[in-house]
């Protein structure tokens, strides 16, 4: 287990505690009750700590997250710009670490695949970000376009990153009727995660939660998808900043714990 106020393989009650902040409603679409955001500690807990963010946590540096990717980046689904995924995060790190100056740039471009996004990594990247998170999967199963490279375009935007010297956390496709209906997704899903653990780096696994949603929680589709059958919606995107924040969070404090370098009051957390 990890360390967290102490050692949380000990203290079970207290790492209860720390992902319990997942299961809370979240602002309902008009008309309807909130429903419950349920993202389970075993889908959102990052396999690496966050080094380089903690380092800026704990001197209370400012901290440049940027979220590259495609429409899911961008926001399509969403009713406003302020609903996207990127712009949740940034509230909800914000309240995590209040006092801590934070911004999350949003660098999602419609319709690209690995290819796009490489191209503009480096203009992405010229703001030398804290922490990269990058969005990549899902138009190549949509389009049926295979990663025959086995990972191989993926490692050389992760070399991008690492010469920044900035945290990564892959995002894997959404779970959406559209994306389930492809051939590929298990092997693009699977791909993903693979390439993740081969390169040491974290990977946050939507396409399972979202599955989780569906599977566990029996929300059907309406509740967390929009109405392309493709995109995410508000609650969806909201839910997934949470999770992520929390993964975030809890993944940027370990080495900070660890090493004691922190005072107790960059350490509270919900």
């Amino acid at each position: 287990m990890y360390k967290l106020v102490g050692d949380l393989a000990a203290k079970p009650l207290a790492a209860a505690a720390f992902f319990a902040a997942l299961a809370l409603p979240l602002p309902a679409q008009a008309g309807s009750p909130a429903p419950i955001c349920d993202v389970p500690q075993e889908l959102i807990r990052l396999d690496h700590p966050l080094t380089h963010v903690a380092r800026k946590l704990a001197l209370r540096q400012p901290l440049v997250i940027v979220a590259i990717g495609s429409s899911s980046t961008a926001g399509a689904g969403a009713s406003a710009p302020a609903a996207n995924y990127p712009s949740r995060l940034n509230e909800e790190l914000s309240r995590r670490f209040p006092g801590q100056p934070i911004v999350v740039i949003n660098r999602g471009v419609n319709g690209e695949e690995v290819g796009d996004m490489l191209r503009r990594f480096d203009e992405a990247m010229a703001v030398k970000p804290d922490l990269v998170l990058w969005q990549l999967g899902t138009n190549s199963v949509i389009r049926n376009h295979p990663f025959n490279d086995h990972g191989a375009a993926i490692r050389v935007g992760l070399d991008k990153i690492r010469l920044t010297g900035a945290d990564v956390v892959l995002i894997d496709p959404q779970y959406a009727p559209k994306v389930i209906a492809k051939p590929g997704v298990a092997a693009m899903v699977d791909l993903i995660s693979l390439t993740a653990k081969q390169e040491d780096v974290d990977l946050f696994h939507r396409f399972a939660v979202m599955e989780h949603w569906a599977s566990a929680d029996h929300l059907g589709f309406e509740t967390f998808v929009s109405p392309d059958g493709l995109h995410m919606n508000d609650w969806s995107y909201a839910c997934m900043a949470k999770g992520l924040g929390l993964a975030i969070a809890e993944a940027a404090q370990r080495p900070v714990l660890s090493a004691k370098v922190a005072p107790a009051d960059t350490l509270d957390l919900p």
